[in-house]
């Protein structure tokens, strides 16, 4: 197989697209995704469908499908760093509904989704601990579900409120990156939370980062909390995205040459309120691609 630095040029250019996950519309306001692509195709140029496999798919993910619209699939259940978690169950069911959403790639957080067996009472998501020993098994992971799916497998950076290890997260991605010969996906809100935590500016440990190996980017809002004493970022999805995040978007657009999509998570907010955050997006990304 080419190594990854090839396999890039074979990966579609999605431009700019809005996440969901199954029942996300639930919530009273909360988007629509073909209103948002009716309205302005420009935002939505694909949708990012959050999975867990006991759930399936709700109908605004089976409906933008149908109407053969780009797709990428966002895993929500599968600790990739536990070898019992690749059950033939479960690996049947990622590949059926692939084939309906006919994703362009797969990616997800690369951290700890449940605890225990999969189970829906044992979801939460953690981040993975930041050292070397963990590199191989969550490296490995990603080849196995490459392999048996036969898509790009993506890792994104969790997020966390405090991080276990000694490595920066972009080192520790780094290495995952180059053992597993694979992209990444850089969720800026989740990076941002990381270097407020340990202290950091928001652009410590960009140089030296494989920029070359990331083909996605998040963007979402985040809220500042103080809880006895101890100041943290709840991964909110709303409106309201810090400024940290924007610094590490704009540079990550810079430097990201691979670029192919960048996802604006807000699939429980209004169409209107939204808006703004796609149109200061697109103006960091002119180059990007045109909705499909």
């Amino acid at each position: 197989m080419p190594d990854f630095l090839s396999r890039v040029h074979a990966l579609p250019r999605l431009g700019l697209g809005v996440s969901t996950e199954y029942g996300a519309r639930r919530q009273d306001g909360a988007l629509d995704p073909l209103e948002l692509r009716r309205r302005r195709p420009d935002c939505a140029g694909f949708l990012e469908v959050g999975v867990e496999v006991v759930k399936g798919l709700d109908d605004d993910a089976r409906a933008w499908a149908a109407a053969g619209l780009p797709t990428t699939y966002h895993f929500l259940d599968i600790n990739l760093d536990d070898p019992d978690d690749f059950d033939p169950p479960w690996l049947d069911a990622v590949r059926t509904l692939a084939a309906e959403l006919r994703p362009a790639w797969l990616c997800g957080d690369a951290g700890l989704w449940h605890l225990g067996r999969r189970d829906r009472g044992h979801m939460l998501l953690l981040p993975p601990i930041l050292v070397d020993e963990a590199v191989a098994p969550l490296a490995d992971g990603l080849v196995a579900l490459r392999e048996a799916t036969g898509l790009e497998v993506l890792p994104e950076n969790p997020p966390g409120a405090a991080f276990v290890g000694e490595l920066h997260l972009l080192d520790f991605f780094a290495r995952v990156a180059e053992r597993a010969d694979t992209g990444l996906l850089l969720d800026c809100a989740h990076l941002a939370m990381f270097q407020r935590a340990r202290g950091h500016a928001p652009r410590t440990g960009f140089d030296g980062f494989p920029w070359d190996r990331v083909v996605e980017l998040h963007v979402a809002g985040g809220r500042v909390h103080d809880t006895a004493g101890l100041a943290w970022v709840e991964d909110d999805h709303g409106t309201d995205v810090l400024p940290d995040t924007w610094e590490i978007a704009a540079e990550a657009v810079r430097r990201a040459v691979n670029l192919r999509a960048i996802v604006v998570e807000c699939e429980r907010n209004p169409i209107d309120a939204v808006l703004p955050l796609f149109d200061r997006v697109a103006a960091l990304w002119p180059g990007r691609p045109e909705a499909a």
